[in-house]
């Protein structure tokens, strides 16, 4: 007999919605509360908002397994992470090879307290309180330092952080990738209102009304981003379709309109 997951029983924010946990309940988590599952189940009725997540988490998960199984790559840095539940990094790369290691960084204390005891017997996977804007407090932290030697490769992903950065976010992607040793690769997605600006004009405000700003950008935005990088193919595309190979996790064409992705590696 299984387990149950593992939950956090003090200090948690039960009285708020909160973001990681709105995105753990639209991917089939354990990790929410009844105030975070009310509001789901509002958002998911005017829009295809879990559909949205599923798609940027499917994305990842082709994106690890790239990188384990065909890159070598055993370090990984997951910026913004989230609660790390529902076929998160850890689970998708150590499943391939348990010698994997992951730091998920996260500045939101309900996120982190989540994430600590989910954690707290995988000695391979760790995650830092920290503003992902603070490269430095990133790079530095004992846990980060610990798990992650950066003269190996190693994959950063920026899955779904960096709409919330709002100021200068090229500038805070070219200092991670200059802790970057030869090899290692960038992966990172990105809302946009390209396609589709009424739906992501509705997460926008969804968004705001939670008290986080996001910034959805063009592709010429999230290009450059990723300027000077070897993209792999397919290159800067829709999400959804970046090495799908039939795994499109069946949304809505409007929900695979929503958001591009990229992986660079790092020459």
């Amino acid at each position: 007999m299984q387990d149950g997951p593992k939950r956090v029983t003090t200090n948690g924010d039960s009285e708020r919605p909160n973001v990681a946990r709105l995105f753990d309940y639209y991917l089939g988590g354990a990790h929410n509360f009844a105030v975070d599952r009310a509001l789901a189940e509002e958002s998911i009725k005017r829009f295809p908002v879990a559909e949205m997540a599923r798609t940027i988490r499917s994305f990842s998960r082709r994106v690890i397994r790239l990188c384990v199984e065909e890159m070598g790559i055993r370090q990984f840095l997951d910026l913004g992470s989230g609660i790390p539940t529902a076929g998160n990094v850890h689970e998708v790369a150590q499943s391939i090879d348990p010698s994997c290691s992951v730091v998920y960084v996260d500045h939101d204390p309900v996120t982190v307290a989540h994430a600590r005891t989910m954690l707290r017997d995988n000695l391979s996977a760790a995650i830092v309180q920290a503003d992902v804007r603070d490269v430095g407090a990133v790079l530095r932290h004992p846990e980060t330092r610990r798990l992650i030697d950066f003269t190996k490769p190693t994959a950063v992903l920026m899955v779904g952080i960096l709409p919330y950065i709002t100021d200068e976010p090229a500038g805070m992607v070219a200092r991670y990738r200059a802790a970057l040793c030869e090899g290692s690769v960038l992966a990172l997605t990105h809302l946009t209102k390209d396609v589709e600006p009424g739906l992501v004009d509705q997460l926008v405000d969804l968004s705001d009304g939670m008290g986080s700003e996001i910034v959805p950008r063009t592709k010429q935005d999230v290009a450059d981003f990723v300027c000077g990088l070897k993209l792999l193919e397919p290159g800067l595309v829709l999400a959804a379709h970046w090495r799908a190979d039939g795994e499109l996790p069946g949304t809505s064409a409007a929900a695979d309109a929503s958001t591009y992705g990229a992986v660079g590696v790092i020459i």
